[in-house]
């Protein structure tokens, strides 16, 4: 059987990121997202955050790299340690604190991935790359609005999370089980999206009601990245996330049932249908004259 390069199978589906961050970046971002101290973890909150984090990725079936799971084993190993009886501070010769191999690594995770990001940003504006227009905005409001940052995946899956727990709130609707291909969810947020300049990424999810619909979303939403379809942007750590249609690099990437090229067919054949049925109207009211 051939190969496709799209399959709208949940279960057989794993979505592969190009710029899949790591566990450390997943560290970073729940200790930026707590407002803790970075020399002073709280081991438990963040293991608990973190394995719950692996938990939701696994149950979307993302392609999560086995260096994911040997950070989660070794924030509990250092969890273990910190139960352990401490020895007197006083001693010549105290006991290193368990989490500071980690907090080593994490500063220098840290330095590098700022070195990095101020390599993109110059050649960002070198090449004069897309970037939110922030002059309409500051002409109404009368000062500049904070700007928009593009989000990471961590951030991206903190929002979905929410979702998810605001959805279980909701009251209980029995409808029958929604199993909805990956590509046609992707179809539907195009449309949508062609239609406004932009959707708050809570709205991605307001026509679906099962968990696994929420899934099949964000997923469809993710491949949308990849295909550099979508660009997705926040004001601030915790501010509001919103989805905006992008003009189609030439190096994005374009498998077998590209995504761009269904929904184009689909509007032509949208086109055609509305067409050939003025023309029927048309026949018919002449005919009647």
């Amino acid at each position: 059987m051939e190969h496709q390069e799209f399959e709208s199978i949940l279960e057989a589906y794993p979505v592969h990121l190009d710029n899949f961050d790591g566990p450390l970046d997943l560290l970073l971002h729940l200790i930026k997202r707590h407002e803790v101290n970075i020399y002073d973890i709280p081991i438990t909150l963040i293991t608990r955050q973190y394995i719950d984090y692996i938990d939701l990725m696994q149950e979307m079936n993302l392609d999560i790299a086995g260096e994911f799971l040997v950070m989660a084993a070794t924030l509990i190993h250092i969890k273990s340690r910190m139960l352990l009886p401490r020895h007197d501070p006083a001693q010549e010769d105290p006991e290193e604190d368990p989490r500071e191999a980690l907090v080593r690594r994490l500063l220098e995770h840290q330095k590098f991935k700022a070195a990095a990001e101020l390599l993109h940003e110059r050649e960002t504006l070198r090449s004069a790359q897309w970037t939110r227009p922030d002059g309409p905005i500051a002409e109404i409001a009368g000062e500049a609005p904070e700007p928009e940052v593009e989000v990471d995946l961590f951030s991206l899956i903190s929002a979905f999370r929410a979702v998810v727990e605001r959805a279980k709130q909701r009251p209980k609707v029995y409808l029958p089980s929604e199993q909805i291909p990956i590509e046609d969810r992707i179809e539907q947020l195009m449309a949508r999206l062609s239609e406004t300049e932009a959707l708050g990424f809570e709205d991605l999810f307001a026509d679906v009601q099962s968990r696994a619909g929420m899934i099949v979303t964000f997923l469809a939403m993710l491949e949308m990245i990849r295909l550099k379809l979508i660009r997705v942007f926040q004001t601030g750590v915790i501010g509001p996330i919103r989805v905006y249609k992008r003009a189609r690099p030439a190096d994005a990437p374009k498998p077998l049932l590209d995504p761009e090229k269904r929904h184009a067919d689909e509007v032509a054949k949208a086109a055609d249908a509305a067409s050939s049925e003025h023309s029927t109207d048309a026949i018919n009211t002449k005919g009647e004259d």
